[in-house]
């Protein structure tokens, strides 16, 4: 989904800050949270890869107690009253991995996001291209397979396949993934 080209970003800064914030709320709540970051926010956080994001993809629990804290914590902060959403759940694999690595310990929040491989995985199953109000996967696709160390098309569908029935595998993916291995060996 395109966001408007106008809407405010989050930093890697004002999204710890939000969700140092979550944290405190669920403490004062004496409820324990469970965050999995998704997206531009997965990348930020683990792989330093991008500067901002438009919005936090995540999947979480308890729903209903974090959607209001969240709700709170934009009128709070003034960011985008839907900064926190579940969008992603419609995408989530049925086989996915899940790590903590480069997320903050949070003491009434657990956060984790998907291994490089599951994002790459995701990413490649997105397969969006650069728009005028949104990158595209293409630099966190490259990204990831630098990570990866996968240089060859067979390796990144052998990795897509692990969380992705191949009949899924839109024929649009498998032309970005030729086009960007294109792309990176006439870089070199």
């Amino acid at each position: 989904m395109d966001l408007p080209a106008d809407r405010p970003v989050l930093t890697k800064q004002t999204i710890l800050r939000a969700l140092a914030l979550l944290d405190e709320k669920l403490a004062e709540e004496g409820v324990i949270g469970e965050l999995c970051l998704f997206g531009g926010t997965a990348m930020i956080l683990a792989f330093n890869a991008r500067l901002s994001t438009h919005d936090v993809d995540a999947v979480f629990e308890p729903p209903e107690i974090i959607r209001r804290c969240a709700r709170e914590i934009a009128e709070e902060i003034s960011i985008p009253a839907d900064w926190l959403n579940d969008g992603v759940k419609g995408f989530v694999s049925a086989s996915p991995e899940y790590t903590a690595e480069g997320l903050p310990e949070l003491s009434h929040l657990r956060i984790v996001r998907p291994t490089a491989e599951y994002l790459l995985a995701m990413k490649c199953m997105a397969s969006r291209f650069a728009s005028y109000a949104s990158q595209g996967d293409q630099k966190d696709i490259v990204l990831l397979m630098e990570q990866l160390k996968v240089n060859d098309a067979k390796s990144v569908f052998k990795i897509v396949e692990k969380f992705y029935p191949p009949e899924r595998i839109l024929p649009r993916t498998r032309f970005l993934i030729q086009e960007l291995l294109q792309n990176t060996d006439r870089a070199k």
